[in-house]
């Protein structure tokens, strides 16, 4: 008995053989590896991010490594030039030199100046930060008409140059300027703190102050207001609210309007250039001196390198906010 289908020439049709391996999908349907597709990705990343990270290393971290070698005595190659041009000039002979650092920390007026530095980037960075969180709260907590123009107010120093600014404060506090002459009408003898370190810190508090309020705002109005209500529901009072709710939640903005707020200031020339005294002043100015006054650039590149060793300090804190920041993030999406 045949059990196989007839064609209709009568012959029996022969069975389709049985395929001996797995079907293999057609061309257009055919799936690339997602490895090869991963690394391309990654390949073409690099090659985005390729031309700034060059930019840098070419115009700021070449000349880092050259200025770091010169202040070590390091006279040869690109640094040829300027050690012969200038003075007092360090030579390694083989081995690193630290004199140009023994003769700047030995220096009464170096010392003087990096004392003055770091006490009016303390001062200005408090006076900064504080009154940026009491305007900070202010927008938070306050509405209506004073607020606004508060908050549009706190932004002008922006838009005004620092030259402007500094010379307006320089004339301000002058001996015929207008507290002064105000003063006089009264029968006070206002002080004098046009070229001062009073102005210095005046001037810097000015032009910092915009930005520090605008990070710190930021972070205050982040501060879910449900938070605020029930620590109010559970009788907290105000000053309460703001010490264990609100500064606690915005604590990572404002550590890093502080860490901005300080390296700004620490790094200043403008303003202490203007406003400050020739003698004690701030190191930006004193690099200034003596690169271009005095003639001594290795000893101008060991301060450069002191203020960048302090900068560093700071932002290693912006780094460490950063990171919490972060993880605190991360931390919220996982409980999501």
């Amino acid at each position: 008995m045949t059990t196989g289908l007839h064609t209709g020439s009568g012959a029996p049709a022969r069975p389709a053989p049985a395929a001996s391996g797995p079907v293999q999908p057609d061309a257009p349907g055919r799936r690339r590896p997602a490895g090869g597709s991963a690394r391309a990705g990654q390949a073409r990343g690099f090659v985005m991010a390729l031309p700034p990270i060059l930019i840098i290393a070419l115009f700021i971290g070449v000349p880092i490594v050259l200025a770091f070698g010169f202040s070590l005595g390091f006279t040869g190659g690109l640094n040829h030039t300027i050690a012969l041009i200038g003075q007092n000039v360090h030579e390694a002979q083989g081995l690193p030199t630290f004199g140009a650092y023994g003769d700047m920390f030995a220096d009464r007026r170096f010392l003087g100046d990096l004392i003055v530095t770091v006490v009016v980037t303390l001062v200005s960075t408090a006076v900064v930060v504080l009154l940026a969180v009491a305007i900070g709260l202010y927008l938070k907590f306050a509405d209506g008409v004073i607020a606004k123009a508060l908050s549009a107010l706190a932004v002008v120093p922006l838009f005004i140059p620092v030259v402007i600014a500094s010379w307006a404060i320089l004339g301000f506090y002058s001996a015929d300027g207008f507290l002064r002459s105000v003063a006089a009408q009264f029968g006070v003898d206002f002080p004098v703190w046009s070229f001062t370190m009073v102005t210095v810190i005046i001037g810097s508090v000015w032009t910092s102050l915009p930005f520090a309020t605008l990070l710190v705002t930021s972070g205050l109005q982040a501060v879910p207001r449900a938070m605020i209500d029930a620590a109010r529901d559970a009788g907290a009072s105000f000053a309460r609210v703001v010490a264990s709710v609100v500064i606690p939640m915005a604590g990572v903005p404002i550590v890093i309007a502080t860490t901005f707020t300080a390296i700004g200031i620490l790094g200043s020339f403008t303003v202490p250039y203007f406003t400050g005294p020739n003698s004690p002043n701030m190191l930006g100015v004193d690099m200034s001196n003596y690169f271009s006054a005095f003639n001594q650039p290795q000893q101008a590149v060991v301060m450069a390198f002191v203020v960048f060793a302090i900068a560093s300090g700071i932002a290693a804190v912006y780094v460490w906010a950063n990171f919490r920041s972060a993880k605190e993030n991360a931390g919220k999406q996982a409980v999501r």
